[in-house]
């Protein structure tokens, strides 16, 4: 590692470059969020069910490119995928300005899940590799406040651009976007990884060959993926069940849970470093099961809102722990590969949990839907304690072999 990620100074100018990069990246993606939708429906002429599959066709791809997106991270380096991946994000979403069927806005879409899987995979190797050792937690914690931010402005800037000068500004807008992340990854320095070898990370992890699946990150993904079930069902679903309990102001139940979610990884930043991340992230699984059944059995608008905090304190625990205890004893030369074994994982959270959790509300409402999305929460709290369990005998009894 170079000096910038051995020293103990997290606020690099390569650090503070990434996260102004994803900040970049993400304000583009949060613009799309707000217009795809709405230029779906609207000049093209779709209805909701296509705008629905063109907003969504994005992670069919990405889900299926992020392990080759981590190997060729650890084969080629992470500066020229994110490079790619931001350059490939603007152009095809000039490409919309082209598009006059759902048929075409769905395809540019697939497309766009390959920038997707080549930037993110990418990115999250980069602040692995740039952060001090035993500050990975800290730094994707700051971070991932760069793609909260990034999400919940977006729509407010396309909202404007469109009432001004029509979807035309706001694909220009998210693509001059995409092209800064493009400018600011090529500026990166990107650490060297040649160092790699016996006694890598905590367990003695050294190099390996370039995996397609990273293994030993599989485990801790399936707690991981409980916990996105319950968080992305709530989510899907708060909103409607605001409406049904007579709240006059939906919105203030998304609101909170961003606010909350924010202000735990400004303020605890560092938690998944001074403590174990598998029982950070158990103890945000376990937030997360609890605030999914206030919301269950709530009945009044106060307790919705309290539900919406205390899922937002889970989900603030939750991936920063997962990250820094996937790479706490990764090879950085394999830290790729892990990046796109661990983000297949929130492929799957978001995308299967409102499917789930809807067929769960359709035929019983929601409140059973968040009772479901409250047992994912706490079987993943579970499967990881049993991790926990594990991993702590084999660690005794490599300790035993060793003496």
């Amino acid at each position: 590692m170079s000096s910038r990620a051995g020293g103990s100074s997290l606020w690099t100018p390569d650090f503070i470059r990434i996260t102004v990069m994803d900040l970049a990246y993400f304000l583009a993606a949060g613009i799309m969020i707000y217009a795809l939708p709405l230029y779906a429906v609207g000049p093209v002429g779709a209805d909701e069910r296509g705008a629905g599959v063109a907003f969504g066709a994005f992670t069919i791809t990405a889900l299926m490119l992020r392990p080759y997106a981590g190997r060729l991270t650890d084969r080629l380096g992470r500066r020229p995928l994110m490079v790619a991946g931001a350059l490939l994000a603007a152009a095809l979403t000039l490409c919309f300005l082209l598009t006059s069927s759902i048929a075409a806005v769905i395809a540019v879409r697939l497309v766009s899940g390959v920038a997707e899987a080549a930037f993110f995979v990418a990115g999250f190797a980069m602040l692995a590799d740039l952060a001090p050792p035993g500050r990975q937690g800290e730094a994707l914690s700051l971070n991932s406040i760069a793609l909260y931010l990034g999400i919940a402005l977006g729509p407010i800037i396309a909202e404007n651009l469109i009432d001004l000068s029509g979807f035309g500004a706001a694909f220009w807008a998210a693509a001059l976007l995409c092209l800064v992340a493009a400018v600011l990854a090529w500026l990166t320095t990107e650490p060297p990884r040649e160092d790699d070898g016996p006694g890598t990370g905590p367990s003695g992890l050294g190099a390996a060959p370039a995996q397609l699946i990273h293994r030993r990150t599989i485990a801790p993904s399936i707690g991981f993926v409980g916990g996105l079930l319950a968080s992305s069902g709530f989510m899907a679903f708060c909103s409607i069940r605001a409406g049904e309990i007579g709240m006059t102001t939906p919105s203030l139940v998304l609101m909170t849970y961003g606010a909350t979610v924010v202000g735990v990884r400004l303020t605890l930043a560092t938690i998944a470093d001074r403590v174990p991340p598998l029982r950070v992230l158990t103890s945000g699984l376990g937030v997360l099961c609890c605030g999914a059944l206030v919301a269950a059995f709530a009945t009044g608008p106060a307790l919705l809102v309290t539900a919406a905090a205390v899922i937002g304190l889970g989900v603030g625990l939750l991936t920063p722990a997962f990250f820094a205890a996937v790479f706490a004893d990764v090879a950085p030369s394999q830290r790729g590969a892990a990046s796109g074994t661990a983000s297949m994982a929130i492929d799957l959270g978001l995308g299967v949990g409102p499917i789930l959790l809807g067929f769960v509300a359709q035929p019983l409402g929601i409140p059973a839907a968040f009772v479901v999305g409250a047992a994912a929460a706490g079987l993943g709290a579970a499967w990881t304690v049993g991790l926990m369990a594990r991993r702590a005998a084999a660690g005794r009894r490599v300790a035993d072999e060793v003496g």
